[in-house]
């Protein structure tokens, strides 16, 4: 593992330990590395956070290969482990913090909606396949792609998980639950 990795995993830990609230000190403290370190691999906070949003989201796409590999899954298995990936060292993330981005850091919570509006293209040729297979319903995909993007940016822009206690593991669970539900094909 690179030094750059290392730090954003930190990044990860002390984020869910700590929320918005963590500083350049508490990774460093965390890896035993001075500060000084760590400003020569990112600039400055937001820096770091720019590239722990383009981590996790780069982690999620490697699962979504990872689940599309996995001969043993059905096609509808298939999309309904995508729409719902989080790799397993993000299940105990507290992802519902990201609402907080919005208002004190715009330009990575621009970065999170940028990320969570593209790199569909696995998605949508499953979905086009269970649609070919005639185990999903023919829906129009842009639709179903707006319907998720918008529910996940509702996570982030607002604290209603927090204010439910809903895990984000919880909520991007039952919303895929009801997509799916809605999609495939009942026999």
């Amino acid at each position: 593992m690179d030094h750059k990795e290392e730090i954003l995993k930190a990044t990860i830990q002390v984020f869910n330990d700590k929320g918005l609230k963590f500083t350049m000190d508490d990774i460093a403290e965390l890896l035993r590395i001075s500060k000084k370190t760590l400003y020569k691999v990112f600039d400055d906070k937001e820096a770091l956070f720019l590239a722990m949003v383009d981590y996790i989201f780069d982690t999620i796409k490697e699962s979504e290969r990872a689940v599309v590999e996995d001969d043993s899954l059905s096609t509808v298995d298939k999309i309904h482990k995508i729409l719902g990936v989080l790799p397993e060292g993000y299940k105990d993330v507290d992802l519902r913090q990201l609402y907080l981005l919005k208002d004190k850091y715009p330009k990575i919570y621009k970065q999170v909606e940028l990320r969570l509006e593209t790199g569909w293209e696995i998605t949508i040729e499953l979905i086009e396949q269970g649609i070919a297979e005639g185990c999903i319903q023919p829906v129009k995909i842009p639709i179903l792609k707006m319907m998720l993007e918008a529910s996940l940016e509702q996570f982030f822009q607002r604290d209603i998980l927090v204010r439910n206690q809903i895990s984000y593991q919880d909520a991007l669970d039952e919303v895929v639950n009801i997509l799916m539900e809605g999609i495939k094909i009942h026999k």
